[in-house]
């Protein structure tokens, strides 16, 4: 096990997850009842076993395209807020624990994050981006499979290209990649009701006994069931849902 530094939040080497802090109760954040049966998946954008487990995610969604299950995405909050101080410490961390990722996953890492004198581990925002793209594709009947990609790519654009998610621009190029305005992006991105949704998600997916990231789950008949927590395989969340379907 290996902490992450004062926020406790915790990344395990052996199961692959990376565990959520402990929020505020918010009574508006209602478990969200459902008739229909719906795979969740539960992640964070800057979650790097999140980013580690991308392929699988994309084989569930394309599953449940082909059997016509329903397919949604929940963003984690793994540090909103962050607050991490940014020294040699928490900097050697981050750089251990990626390099293990990408060694165990074969996804790429790039290192030039360490480099800047300053950054704030805080995952809200991009979270929030994703809420903001799920606004705006709302229209696209696809399945959330435009809005998994879009997920993705932060995580590329984070992981790859070491840019900060918490700086408006950095979604500027995704935008344009997805043909969406980025003035109603950003118009969208700001907004309180928002940032309410954004933190509802979060509220929501504890609420469901999710405590670490990523996480796959089942909504049946309005009951969450949890089918994995951590690096795993698309076999075994196969095997686990099939159960659940029983």
């Amino acid at each position: 096990m290996i902490s992450s530094g004062q926020n406790n939040n915790i990344c395990d080497l052996d199961t692959g997850v990376c565990e959520a802090p402990i929020l505020s109760s918010d009574a508006s954040a209602a478990q969200k009842k459902v008739s229909n049966l719906e795979i969740v998946y539960i992640g964070d954008p800057m979650c790097s076993w999140c980013w580690g487990i991308s392929s699988v995610v994309k084989q569930l969604q394309s599953y449940c395209d082909e059997q016509g299950l329903s397919f949604s995405v929940v963003v984690g909050g793994l540090r909103p807020g962050g607050g991490d101080p940014w020294n040699d410490q928490f900097k050697n961390f981050l750089r251990h624990h990626w390099e293990e990722i990408g060694q165990r996953t074969g996804q790429a890492f790039r290192f030039s994050l360490f480099e800047r004198s300053h950054f704030n581990y805080d995952t809200e925002p991009a979270c929030r981006a994703v809420v903001t793209a799920g606004t705006l594709l709302n229209s696209k009947n696809d399945n959330n499979k435009t809005l998994y990609a879009l997920f993705a790519d932060i995580q590329k654009k984070f992981y790859v290209d070491n840019a900060d998610p918490g700086e408006e621009e950095f979604y500027r190029s995704i935008c344009e990649d997805y043909g969406l305005s980025f003035e109603e992006f950003r118009r969208i991105f700001q907004a309180p009701e928002t940032k309410k949704k954004t933190f509802e998600e979060f509220q929501r997916n504890r609420s469901w006994g999710v405590r670490g990231y990523p996480s796959f789950g089942l909504l049946k008949d309005g009951k969450f069931e949890l089918l994995a927590v951590g690096f795993t395989d698309f076999e075994r969340i196969l095997e686990r849902l099939k159960k659940g379907q029983a």
